[in-house]
């Protein structure tokens, strides 16, 4: 069994991590760390430190009515995105603890398109 990184937990609640294949279990966010456990793998989890976190990115529908999902971004172990059962609650429990500065909202479907446009037109002329 994995020994828990908190030693106060504020919020518990069922989630779903996605890589590759969805991870079903149970995130806890408490005073030092959010943590995933699986269900039923014991060694599929994942504990990351409030320090190592750069971002939380919200994926916002709907002007805030729903949020499919979150992605937290870290110093040295990449990017991990979940879903959880109420991410409303999720994201203001882990707003306690990562500034409010660091909390974004992904790009939406368009401006993305926009963006990537850009981009390319941009390394065209560049090239030329």
């Amino acid at each position: 069994m994995v020994k828990s990184i908190n030693t106060k937990v504020d919020l518990t609640v069922d989630a779903t991590w996605f890589r590759g294949m969805p991870s079903y279990g149970k995130v806890m966010i408490g005073d030092k760390a959010f943590e995933f456990y699986n269900e039923r793998n014991i060694g599929d989890f994942v504990q990351i430190p409030w320090d190592e976190i750069t971002y939380v990115v919200a994926d916002v529908r709907f002007r805030g009515k729903y949020i499919p999902r979150f992605e937290i971004r870290t110093r040295r172990s990449g990017n991990f995105i979940f879903a959880s059962k109420d991410v409303k609650k999720t994201l203001r429990a882990i707003r306690n603890y990562v500034p409010a500065e660091h909390m974004r909202k992904s790009l939406s479907l368009w401006k993305g398109l926009i963006q990537n446009f850009q981009r390319s037109v941009k390394k065209i002329t560049k090239k030329n």
